[in-house]
């Protein structure tokens, strides 16, 4: 695969559009996995990696192997992700799924039925919800280095690759994170119990 994937990444380099489409099939589930844990939400993951992977074709002559092409192509979506945060930062996003205020109270919008879906789907659907939405409530800085750790399975150095910064930073990163999200699940004791009922 390593040798495959060389050629691939030289003929991208080189233009050739369909040699980049081989490699987006070879990584967009992950970078779309990514996306997902950074963002919480399955449509601007879908835009998101959209935009890393023209970021990377924009990019990949730039690409000279010092690290794997996983790790350059894991800082770009990060990088995509962190901007999209920040740009979220100064404008608020409106949901399209959250309910709609009238002034007689709240209209739930429209949701897809889940009730002919098997009892696993929907306990292993429950469960990522639920880690998702103690991700969502940590910094931006824990929830990435959390998700390129115990998510995607970066080791210390790729994660400190990725995101630019020294070993200790990324060590001390996941070790404030750990701890975030135990005080989460400590003060969140519904979702742990729920999440812990899910794996039993």
């Amino acid at each position: 695969m390593e040798r495959e994937e060389a050629m691939l990444i030289a003929k991208s380099q080189q233009g050739d559009v369909e040699a980049f489409g081989e490699l987006v099939a070879i990584y967009e589930k992950q970078v779309y996995s990514v996306a997902y844990r950074f963002m919480g939400n399955p449509e601007d993951a879908s835009d998101l990696a959209q935009e890393a992977f023209v970021r990377a074709f924009r990019a990949i002559k730039s690409f000279r192997g010092e690290a794997s092409f996983k790790t350059w192509l894991y800082h770009i979506i990060a990088n995509v992700c962190r901007d999209e945060l920040r740009k979220r930062k100064r404008q608020p996003v409106v949901s399209l799924d959250a309910p709609i205020v009238t002034e007689d109270g709240f209209i739930a919008r429209e949701q897809d039925d889940w009730s002919l879906a098997p009892e696993r789907v929907y306990e292993s659907i429950e469960l990522q919800e639920t880690l998702q939405k103690l991700l969502n409530q940590l910094t931006p800085e824990y929830r990435q280095v959390l998700v390129l750790r115990e998510i995607q399975g970066f080791t210390y150095e790729e994660i400190a690759q990725i995101l630019e910064c020294s070993l200790g930073t990324v060590k001390s990163r996941i070790n404030r994170a750990r701890k975030a999200l135990r005080d989460l699940l400590a003060a969140n004791q519904e979702l742990f119990q729920r999440a812990s009922r899910l794996v039993e």
